[in-house]
């Protein structure tokens, strides 16, 4: 256990990308602009299914520990408005379309998507009806904060198809609650659980955090048993990544309260022992679903992915994105949104598309792709023949200090992540990524 948690503590304070994409977020530029992205939305292939990913970058109040593009109201005239231009976004994207799309996945994010009172979600569902189609058992899923998510709301949830509902936990220790601005007792939690089941949306995901501020490892364990209690469908356990110099909010955050390395590792412990105690399969580096979810079924057969929401199970190789800092990709690139609410509304009023920047992915990007995605996914990818599938020699990769320290095995040429180092996993896609060396990012510590 010592020499493991030494290894870990070495390796896990380095800085790598999450890898949800490929070339990473740093890397998109201005090249890619609205012309560029109208072209690519041209070209695609209306006989496939496609995703639609909708940012809402809005919350009634803000957590400190947040890393995401979203700003506190408690003022309903922000999100009207803000609707009002997806709306039109929706237009101007769906009319730059080859024709009427097929949708197999829809998620909404933020923020709180779930801001948007019944009416407004009913407006923006219908909206979306009115220009797209949806396969047969397409998902529709979203994000709700428990402190504010009433009887009303999930009944509208259920009444506009959606099928599935992420749950902010974070963590059930009232004193980390009070650390970073979240107070949601387990109580108020399940009745938001009761409420989605009640209403017909049986799907839910939880989502939990470890490297908290006064955080400790019993804590850590009691709150994973204790979102383990709700029977989730799934669960997502990542480490909190205190970046103030991006974040001025978690200045908020005292870093003498924040745990050590070790101490983070021995939480991230003891919340995987908790929910493989509970029944969960683990899933990637992060993730958690039931032994007969799909999610466990599709790393059983080899078709998880992973894409800017995740681990998905979703195979569409198109995501449209609208909303201001929304990231979306089509089969020749990776596209991102003005982050800048303002400046979006603009270009949208304007009858632009309101891209802020991207980048073209060629045929070795694809490939690297191909392989970050399966090592971050499966723990073990075959360079060579994925290679092989893009007529392509492999990519040279060092790994001989992971090698010589028991992370990764090489057996027949296929490349094995030990599962003790699961964590390690975002260190072993770097040693792929043809962008890392002469990136200036500012990337989170990898465990």
């Amino acid at each position: 256990m010592a020499s493991r948690i030494n290894t870990l503590l070495r390796y896990g304070q380095q800085r790598s990308p999450r890898y949800t994409s490929y070339p990473t977020a740093p890397h998109f530029h201005a090249g890619v602009d609205a012309a560029v992205y109208g072209d690519w939305l041209d070209t695609l292939d209306r006989g496939k299914p496609i995703s639609l990913y909708l940012h809402v970058p809005y919350c009634k109040s803000l957590c400190w520990y947040c890393g995401c593009n979203t700003r506190a109201t408690t003022q309903d005239g922000p999100v009207e408005a803000y609707l009002k231009v997806l709306l039109k976004e929706l237009t101007l994207v769906a009319d730059r379309l080859p024709g009427r799309m097929t949708v197999s996945h829809l998620a909404l994010g933020g923020g709180t998507p779930a801001i948007l009172n019944p009416s407004q979600m009913d407006r923006l569902m219908s909206a979306i009806r009115d220009r797209f189609d949806f396969v047969a058992d397409a998902e529709l899923a979203i994000e709700i904060d428990p402190r504010h998510f009433t009887r009303d709301d999930a009944k509208c949830l259920a009444r506009n198809g959606f099928t599935r509902a992420s749950t902010g936990v974070q963590s059930f220790d009232p004193a980390v609650q009070r650390a970073i601005n979240r107070i949601q007792p387990y109580e108020l939690v399940e009745a938001a659980f009761n409420r989605l089941r009640e209403a017909g949306v049986m799907k839910i995901n939880a989502d939990l955090l470890y490297g908290l501020p006064l955080q400790t490892e019993d804590s850590a364990r009691a709150s994973a048993e204790a979102a383990a209690a709700l029977n989730p469908d799934r669960l997502a356990v990542f480490g909190y990544a205190h970046v103030p110099h991006m974040k001025s909010h978690q200045r908020l955050i005292k870093d003498e309260d924040l745990p050590a390395a070790k101490a983070r590792l021995k939480q991230a412990d003891a919340m995987e022992a908790a929910l493989i105690e509970c029944g969960y399969a683990l899933i990637g580096i992060d993730h958690y679903a039931r032994p007969d979810d799909p999610m466990t079924r599709a790393l059983e057969t080899g078709t998880l992915r992973r894409n800017f929401q995740g681990y998905t199970t979703d195979k569409a190789e198109t995501l449209i994105a609208l909303g201001a800092s929304a990231i979306g990709q089509t089969p020749q690139g990776h596209v991102q949104n003005k982050a800048d609410v303002r400046n979006w509304m603009l270009d949208v009023d304007a009858g632009r598309l309101p891209v802020g920047k991207g980048v073209a992915v060629s045929r070795e990007d694809a490939m690297r792709a191909a392989i970050i995605e399966q090592v971050m996914t499966y723990l073990s990818v075959d360079p060579d023949a994925v290679a092989a599938c893009y007529g392509l020699p492999a990519p040279q990769a060092d790994l001989e200090g992971l090698i010589a320290s028991g992370v990764v095995t090489i057996e027949s040429g296929r490349i094995l992540v030990n599962p003790a180092y699961r964590p390690l996993a975002r260190l072993v896609a770097a040693a792929f990524d043809g962008y890392l060396a002469t990136s200036e990012a500012r990337h989170s510590v990898s465990v």
